[in-house]
């Protein structure tokens, strides 16, 4: 009897150290592959069992969670979702995340190491810290100043503080409410179809993963590289312009909207924006110094985080001469999104540095504990600080005397660069209106903000002059926010 009783004990062990490796194995070795079976919904139960963390602007918060009660318990909410959607994107049950709610989504979710006091048992356990908080750069007020002063209008707005990178605005129109994609039944369904056909593209970032051509603003580029290379040394002497230009081996001839240009001097090309003299000034300098200068200022850079990817914006190093002249005045291939010129503008502010835009301050615990923080990166020297003493002049002569005036504050010292960037078929579409711009008041130290500014659907004349009509009074209204205001 007590041999049989041994067995049993012995037997019932082995099939316990059995059960417990079995148990060991599954939670552990194949914990992966469990947790990514698409069977197994207990995750995504788990990930929506709590509120989501907070993405915050001028210290509220702008996101939400709301309880439905249901399976599936907390859905995204947001407050004022069209104006911050090209910041947050949309966390939803069904598509996934976008924009914020995709990079920071470990802080968000609650499932990032640094949130937890013992990160080790809360894998075994399968726990999950409260959902942590991301801090944006942005200021509210100026971000408000550049939603209303797009309106109805396509276009976009970047806004960036050139002695730090800090993102302080980015708007882009027509927009969407990210809150109608936070859940996961038939309503969400017919909204993700809706936008999607929608032919104005409101789910697009235009800020920041559009590209345009940026018409003349580039031309603050072309005028850096000619003055670094030596190509020009005297802003005020006159220039070998004709007007109108041959382009390099062709007989297309380039015009100008305004008259005066043959010869004129780059400041006075500068201020009425002569086609004709940016384009020979490109070629002059030549493709390489005008791509490596382009380069500087961060085109042709596909590694652009802010934290989420940013479009590339483009000058092709491989054009002919004929190509290049159109290259240097933002025509042919040349490609930038709001988010690159703002930074040619906040570069010019600086005296030639340029610092790499960021959009998060910082992220923290559901209680405000920091957990990590950005910070600005280090300045690159991408003009000689003399190019950036004149570009400043430049720019400042635009909006004092140019046209760029509708940006003039008081009080405040601006510069600017108006662009009308031509597009379609034989230049037949509606012009792109183009302002960047930056603000420094007379009593401060350093410019406080630098702005491009891009409408789609200017309805204005062929030239400059719709650039200075349409686009910098709204680069106007931001600055002031900025200027004026901050913050709140």
């Amino acid at each position: 009897m007590s041999r049989c009783i041994r067995h049993t004990t012995v037997f019932g062990a082995v099939l316990l150290t059995a059960l417990l490796l079995n148990t060991a194995r599954l939670q552990i070795v194949q914990a992966t592959a469990q947790d990514t079976n698409p069977a197994d919904r207990r995750p995504t139960i788990a990930r929506y069992a709590q509120p989501r963390g907070d993405i915050l602007v001028g210290g509220r918060p702008i996101t939400g969670s709301e309880d439905t009660g249901e399976q599936l318990r907390h859905e995204r909410a947001y407050t004022d979702g069209p104006l911050y959607a090209p910041v947050t994107g949309f966390a939803s049950q069904r598509y996934g995340e976008t924009l914020l709610e995709a990079t920071e989504d470990a802080v968000l979710s609650g499932t990032d190491p640094m949130l937890s006091a013992l990160p080790l048992w809360n894998d075994l356990a399968r726990a999950r810290a409260a959902g942590g908080q991301v801090v944006t750069t942005l200021d509210a007020k100026a971000q408000r100043a550049a939603f209303r002063g797009l309106g109805e209008r396509t276009g976009a707005v970047a806004a960036i503080e050139p002695s730090t990178g800090r993102v302080l605005a980015l708007v882009s129109t027509p927009s969407y409410d990210p809150g109608v994609l936070s859940g996961n039944d038939e309503t969400v369904i017919r909204a993700w179809a809706r936008l999607n056909a929608d032919p104005d593209k409101p789910m697009l970032n235009r800020a920041a993963r559009q590209t345009y051509p940026p018409g003349s603003t580039f031309k603050v580029v072309t005028a850096a590289a000619a003055l670094d290379a030596g190509v020009v040394r005297d802003p005020n002497a006159r220039t070998r312009s004709p007007a109108p230009y041959t382009l390099p081996g062709t007989t297309t001839a380039l015009t100008n909207e305004f008259h005066g240009c043959a010869d004129a001097s780059l400041r006075e090309a500068f201020t009425w924006s002569c086609n004709t003299v940016f384009a020979k000034l490109g070629v002059a300098v030549g493709a390489e110094t005008m791509a490596a200068k382009a380069r500087a200022f961060g085109f042709n850079d596909a590694e652009l985080r802010i934290p989420y990817a940013v479009a590339r914006s483009t000058f092709d190093p491989t054009v002919d001469k004929a190509q290049l002249a159109l290259s240097s005045i933002g025509q042919y291939n040349t490609r930038a999104t709001p988010l690159q010129m703002a930074m040619v503008a906040g570069a010019v502010a600086s005296g030639g540095q340029l610092r790499t835009p960021y959009l998060v301050e910082r992220t923290t615990s559901a209680h405000g504990t920091t957990i990590s923080t950005t910070g600005p990166r280090p300045a690159r020297q991408v003009m000689k600080p003399s190019t950036a003493a004149h570009l400043r002049d430049l720019m400042r002569d635009v909006v004092e005397r140019g046209t760029g005036r509708n940006a003039a504050l008081p009080a405040t010292t601006v510069g600017g660069k108006t662009g009308t960037a031509q597009h379609g078929v034989g230049n037949t579409g509606t012009p792109y209106a183009w302002f960047i711009s930056w603000a420094q008041r007379d009593d401060a130290p350093e410019a406080a903000v630098a702005v491009a500014v891009v409408v789609e659907d200017a309805s204005a004349r062929r030239g400059e002059i719709s650039g200075g009509g349409v686009a910098a009074p709204i680069a106007r209204a931001v600055m002031e926010a900025v200027v004026r205001g901050g913050g709140g």
